[in-house]
């Protein structure tokens, strides 16, 4: 049997990104998750991943509207990142995002966003995986320093020699 600590104490010494996932309920309000676990997966379709937790109050809207923006987050947003990690409503309080013409809510601020529409969903124990076909991307003129994640903590991640 694995011990869980340790299982997530390894698996968290696996520095990754950190994204935001969002999409518009009925009622129009943006709703969305933070996600460390997203990945591409294919160029031919272009396809991606993430991997909500089955527990998320985002993931039954997320699945009913088939559509989703997933921001790869800066490392000037980690307010953004705790905002979507809480449950509940009203999450991008304060945040400033706009309508695209995909007709997703896209975030300000990140380093880039990834516009999609669900193409498959698999079980992945607690988790779905969630696989998103690319429809657009939207990149800024200068990109800001991304955010990684490592051991429970949030940067920026420094500049690249």
């Amino acid at each position: 049997m694995i011990d869980a600590t340790v299982y997530k104490n390894v698996l968290g010494s696996f520095p990754s990104g950190v994204t935001v996932i969002t999409t518009l309920d009925d009622d129009g309000s943006v709703v969305g998750l933070t996600a460390s676990a997203f990945s591409s997966l294919s160029m031919e379709p272009p396809l991606v991943l993430f991997c909500p937790n089955y527990s998320s109050d985002s993931y039954p809207v997320l699945i009913k509207q088939k559509r989703f923006a997933i921001h790869l987050l800066s490392g000037e947003q980690q307010a953004h990142a705790y905002a979507f990690a809480k449950k509940g409503k009203d999450k991008a309080n304060g945040i400033e995002w706009t309508l695209s013409e995909l007709g997703n809510p896209i975030l300000a601020g990140a380093t880039a966003v990834i516009e999609c529409e669900l193409w498959r969903e698999y079980e992945g124990g607690d988790h779905a995986i969630m696989v998103g076909k690319v429809h657009n991307l939207i990149v800024p003129a200068q990109a800001p320093r991304p955010m990684v994640y490592c051991r429970g903590k949030m940067a920026s991640l420094p500049a690249l020699a």
